[in-house]
């Protein structure tokens, strides 16, 4: 699962340098498709449960699985971007969210902590410990700053199929749900509001966005767990 996981990084960093006011996410999406093309590579998400697009892209209050527009980014917008790749029987999957432009130091702090949970999370994601160890690690960080952690969507498993039990939502008891174990692969996805968690979708049947028009920010690794700790497969630097 490194090559896919693999391909995933490179693109989003690709995709993050892009993000700049004035471009719009149509324009990201044809990069991400191109992207996966030269890489003899399928996008995962194109026609998965009939999605339309490449690549999810979710400005501002929209949590995740925006689909991509010809509306122009603005500074002071944030931007998720959530992709995959399915290449050789195997998925990759992961997200980022970046600023465009200059954003504030409240949306800043936003980014941050969100990214900071995932981490977190990702520390707990080792043999012998339980699933809901990464959850309540999101959880407890995110709430302790003042954010709420989105319930209706979740992280999950991964590998030959996109999504894969167990199920990962970021909240949760510690110490409890299935015992980790080496060889598990997880997508650890933290979707966190500035405000409510609460959420809603959009009429086009795949936009979700805060019922309170708050920001939102996603930040996802796929992660595989080992005989000695945990290996981060959606980084640049897996060979």
């Amino acid at each position: 699962m490194k090559v896919p996981c693999r391909m995933v990084a490179e693109i989003l960093s690709l995709l993050a340098d892009q993000v700049t006011p004035g471009i719009t996410t149509c324009e990201l999406e044809a990069i991400a498709s191109s992207e996966a093309v030269r890489r003899k590579a399928k996008a995962a998400f194109k026609g998965y449960c009939n999605y339309p697009s490449s690549l999810c892209c979710s400005p501002n209050d929209q949590v995740v699985h925006g689909m991509p527009s010809k509306v122009p980014l603005k500074s002071g917008d944030i931007l998720s971007l959530d992709f995959g790749i399915l290449y050789d029987d195997f998925y990759g999957d992961a997200a980022i969210t970046v600023p465009v432009g200059d954003v504030s130091i409240e949306v800043k702090r936003l980014l941050q902590v969100t990214e900071e949970s995932l981490m977190l999370g990702i520390s707990k994601a080792v043999s012998g410990n339980r699933l809901f160890d990464i959850s309540y690690a999101i959880q407890s960080h995110v709430e302790q700053c003042g954010y709420s952690v989105v319930r209706d969507f979740v992280g999950h498993g991964i590998g030959r199929k996109l999504h894969e039990d167990p199920q990962v939502p970021n909240y949760g008891r510690p110490g409890t749900g299935v015992r980790l174990k080496p060889g598990m692969v997880l997508a650890i996805e933290p979707m966190i509001n500035e405000k409510s968690h609460e959420v809603k979708v959009l009429e086009d049947g795949w936009t979700v966005v805060t019922c309170d028009g708050g920001f939102s920010a996603h930040f996802e690794h796929t992660v595989a767990i080992t005989e000695n700790g945990h290996e981060i497969l959606t980084r640049i630097n897996n060979a």
